[in-house]
């Protein structure tokens, strides 16, 4: 009223009304129950005693005080840890999904705190694989481009985009997903690991690894101007050392332009190249896991089938997966090669072979698959027995007996694969 008065305008154009925030058991925050959070305290950290100092002064029912201690130092017996601003900036927002009620977890914060972490980490790793290198920030044209660098600057318009549109439509938890799952597994997880074996490589050459570096920082930069309305703090920060490595000149990441998504850079075959890359990788890991082979030991791979795609896949990128699977070798099979025993995997119609001759310790192994086989034979006789009882049949609810029926299902089914694994093991 006082605007329309003053300067004869409407005050806002438009008004974001989101869900109410309730505590973590769903009950409405307020000063009488003694379940407020004070946002400065998520922030900063505070210890128990001054955290049940300040639920119970001036409460509205002094009757209640000794209930809310207890509440208190039941779920706060640390007290609360200090999070940060952007942490708890970046919950809300990925709690924000339209016509809820959030209930607020003090749990919740802690993960965004570890994205911060992860931000500032990948950060440093930029920063010593680019500070002291020429990375294209004067503007020369003399670089070229890895798949995994076409790779990333594809991923980026896509975050960009859906940021973009979860902005737009005042969809916060979507927009802020959206830029989660970019930095955390596309840039981090995947991007910086596969930068390595490039800037790591004596033999590499000086353009590429040129490349590498510009791409590295750049869309570093871009990410950081991405995240800055959600997480001003931190993206600032990171920005002010990157700048001139980005080839930016400005005074703050606040004036500078948001990142606008571009068709034109969406490469389709270095998606497919690198996914390609990433599915042998997590098949080959997956191997690992089940025969409990060391993360850190060498591995022979062999290739099966598959497409000439694939064929040419392997050959452009067997830098990236000798370096991120820690193989010894990888190979394609030839025509008419007799196969050895080995575990395998798919990747479409291709086969990932892991040889198991030499890897493993035969006796141990047997053993161990010996025991996990007796512990589902114990599992798969007891719910047998269970589903067979027609009292149990006839008075337990039909979700609770579908639900024991898919137990025995799964147990059956990983009964089967540790007995494929034994016959294979016994047979090198």
């Amino acid at each position: 009223m006082l605007t329309l008065y003053l300067k004869g305008e409407v005050p806002f154009k438009t008004v974001y009304v989101h869900g109410l925030v309730r505590d973590s058991h769903g009950q409405k925050m307020s000063k009488s129950k003694g379940n407020v959070l004070d946002p400065i305290d998520l922030i900063d950290g505070i210890e128990l005693e001054r955290l049940v100092e300040k639920r119970t002064s001036g409460l509205m029912r002094p009757k209640d005080q000794k209930k809310i201690i207890k509440q208190t130092r039941k779920e706060f017996p640390d007290g609360i840890a200090a999070y940060g601003t952007d942490a708890l900036r970046f919950t809300y927002y990925s709690l924000a999904s339209t016509g809820r009620d959030i209930n607020f977890d003090v749990g919740r914060i802690e993960g965004f705190r570890n994205f911060c972490n992860k931000i500032w980490n990948a950060s440093r790793y930029v920063l010593m694989n680019t500070e002291e290198y020429d990375c294209g920030q004067n503007g020369d044209t003399d670089f070229v481009l890895s798949m995994a660098d076409r790779w990333i600057i594809s991923r980026l318009q896509v975050a960009e985009q859906a940021v973009a549109d979860g902005l737009d439509s005042f969809r916060l938890d979507l927009a802020s997903q959206a830029l989660y799952d970019f930095i955390w597994s596309d840039y981090c997880d995947w991007y910086l690991e596969l930068s390595k074996p490039v800037l790591w490589d004596e033999q590499a050459a000086d353009n590429l690894k040129k490349g590498t570096r510009r791409t590295l920082v750049r869309v570093l930069e871009a990410t950081l101007r991405l995240a800055h309305p959600l997480m001003p703090f931190i993206t600032e920060e990171i920005w002010q050392k990157i700048k001139t490595l980005a080839g930016k000149q400005g005074e703050t990441i606040m004036l500078e332009e948001f990142p606008q998504a571009d068709t034109q850079k969406h490469d389709s075959l270095a998606s497919e190249g690198i996914e390609w890359v990433k599915n042998v990788i997590i098949a080959i890991r997956n191997i690992r896991g089940e025969l409990n082979i060391s993360p850190g030991k060498l591995l022979p791979v062999l290739l099966n089938n598959g497409s000439p795609q694939d064929r040419q896949f392997l050959n452009d990128n067997a830098v990236y997966l000798t370096r991120l699977a820690n193989l010894e070798s990888i190979d394609y099979c030839q025509p008419e090669q007799t196969l050895p025993p080995a575990t395998t995997a798919l990747v479409g119609t291709m086969e990932v072979l892991v040889p198991m001759a030499g890897i493993i310790n035969k006796d141990e192994e047997l053993e161990r698959l010996s025991k996990e086989i007796g512990k589902i034979n114990n599992e798969v006789q007891r719910l047998t027995s269970k589903l067979d009882n027609e009292k149990f049949i006839a008075n337990a609810p039909e979700q609770v007996v579908l639900g024991e029926r898919q137990k025995l299902a799964k147990a059956q089914a990983s009964k089967s694969k540790l007995e494929d694994q034994k016959k294979q093991i016994a047979s090198l």
